[in-house]
């Protein structure tokens, strides 16, 4: 019984990092598709307005860069190619997320500013897929064996 709830045999360490793979690459492109007015009320007019009020410098260079971060990175991360760049890609935009986009909203999402709370977990989520890798179901584990 112990073993149960301490260990994870393999096949559900594999099963595991490809369900994190497909739920959370899928969220990120939702939110670049977000940005460029597909999904959702927003558009990167919008966005890189916000960044501006924000005294991001070169805010539409800076938006541009986050959406093609989560676009790219998010469908790398969906089809497990090349996982850890794309892991730690993600990552950092959310780090970057968190401390400029969430400033002064302290931790949680439903505090006014919003906090950083879902860009931290995302980033967490993302770092920790970039030490476990892609996992076997993945195109890196069939393209780089």
């Amino acid at each position: 019984m112990d073993a149960l709830l301490v260990d994870a045999p393999g096949t559900w360490v594999d099963t595991a990092t490809t369900l994190l793979r497909l739920f959370l690459g899928p969220c990120f492109i939702v939110h670049a598709l977000g940005k460029l007015g597909l999904v959702g009320p927003g558009n990167m007019e919008g966005f890189v307005d916000w960044l501006q009020s924000l005294g991001v410098p070169f805010p539409a260079l800076q938006a541009r860069l986050a959406m093609l971060s989560e676009l790219v990175g998010g469908a790398l991360l969906t089809l497990g190619l090349l996982t850890r760049p794309a892991c730690l890609l993600l990552a950092f935009t959310m780090l970057v997320a968190a401390r400029l986009g969430h400033k002064g909203g302290g931790y949680l999402i439903t505090n006014d500013p919003p906090g950083a709370e879902y860009t931290i977990n995302l980033a967490a989520i993302c770092l920790a897929l970039a030490l476990l890798g892609p996992g076997p179901y993945s195109l890196d584990a069939l393209l780089m064996r």
